[in-house]
């Protein structure tokens, strides 16, 4: 069903706003997860960007060929002359958290050494992530971890002020909204920025337009894709989708991205190809992840997922373990092809991007 005659069904209509075509065109960008099945490196990243008239591209670091100072400067030249900002992504700094790879050595050290890559490629932000899901339902406290964090942010200050790249930590599935603030104001809001996912919130129960209002004054760059959200006898499943395929009212969200962070850009990290994952909030031991959440926030969510609705359309899902090559290439094809038609709803819904424009 059409995303917009679903809340007409609904009689909520009245409450999505306009988007009036003179309102100033956001950045639009990609985070290269979303094709990671390519195994593209960075040059080719932006030859794709570049083709699809993108405005910024964050790369992760394993697309990265290297982090020597003549390669960076070789893609931040080659991004020049595509007129492409990048930016680039890391991943988990807290050596408390399941996702932390001791083999990076010392976090201060792996957090200098992404200061000093950003600062390369003439970036005003890098990405990185505290822990992930598995942090929530592990031994230690998620507290813990952010105090542990906060440590670590804090003996790099000096640096990222310096270079003049912000931190920009994820709500990467570890916290919720509200403790990513947390962590950013106690760390130091003068270096230290949010990653706006707002994939991950549906995953702990939060309504992602209530995370962005939460973070939206500390969000300097993002990752946006869309989720559905229906009731389950257990609680709620959830599953992530292309954007305008789920229950996201994504002109509302737009709208505020606008207001709260007008110059963050717009990024798509689409990630099509997993079932729907079911939170069993109707369980006692599932509250053990989460003593502290508001009821209004829980309320906000459940708002959601009695309003929502199983997919409706085809999708291929990936399965644990080895699968025939079709289905490998089958899957390869659908992240490039749901991230297209992502870009275009966002183009042509949601007036992002500037250089399609042009």
């Amino acid at each position: 069903m059409n995303r917009r005659l679903f809340f007409e069904t609904l009689g909520g209509a009245a409450a999505i706003p306009a988007l009036a075509q003179s309102d100033p065109p956001t950045k639009l960008g990609i985070d290269s997860y979303s094709i990671r099945g390519f195994r593209w490196k960075a040059i080719q990243l932006l030859d794709y960007a570049a083709s699809l008239k993108l405005d910024i591209v964050q790369v992760s670091h394993g697309d990265f060929e290297s982090f020597e100072e003549p390669y960076l400067r070789k893609v931040k030249d080659h991004a020049a002359r595509l007129g492409i900002e990048v930016e680039p992504g890391f991943g988990c700094f807290c050596p408390k958290s399941k996702g932390w790879n001791a083999r990076q050595g010392d976090p201060a050290q792996y957090l200098l050494n992404a200061i000093r890559a950003a600062k390369t490629l003439g970036a005003p932000s890098l990405k990185v992530f505290m822990g992930n899901s598995t942090d929530r339902y592990g031994p230690t406290p998620i507290h813990a971890l952010m105090e542990t964090s906060v440590k670590v942010l804090r003996s790099v200050r000096a640096q990222a002020l310096d270079a003049g790249v912000k931190i920009a930590i994820e709500n990467h599935g570890d916290m919720q909204a509200r403790e990513t603030k947390t962590l950013i104001e106690e760390a130091g809001k003068d270096f230290v920025g949010n990653t706006f996912d707002s994939g991950n919130p549906v995953m702990l129960m939060e309504d992602p337009l209530l995370a962005l209002e939460t973070l939206g004054p500390y969000v300097v760059t993002s990752h946006m894709r869309d989720s559905i959200v229906y009731e389950h006898p257990r609680g709620a499943a959830v599953q992530w989708v292309a954007l305008g395929d789920g229950v996201v009212d994504y002109p509302r969200l737009m709208a505020r991205f606008r207001e709260l962070c007008p110059r963050a850009p717009f990024q798509l990290e689409i990630l099509t190809g997993s079932p729907p994952r079911v939170l069993p909030y109707l369980e006692t031991d599932f509250w053990k992840a989460f003593p502290a959440m508001p009821a209004a926030e829980l309320a906000r969510f459940l708002a959601l997922a009695r309003n929502g609705h199983p997919l409706m359309s085809g999708m291929m899902i990936a399965h644990p373990g080895k699968q025939p090559p079709e289905y490998e290439a089958a899957l390869k094809l659908q992240q490039r092809v749901d991230l297209e038609r992502s870009l275009e709803y966002a183009k042509k819904t949601l007036n992002a991007g500037v250089r399609w424009r042009g």
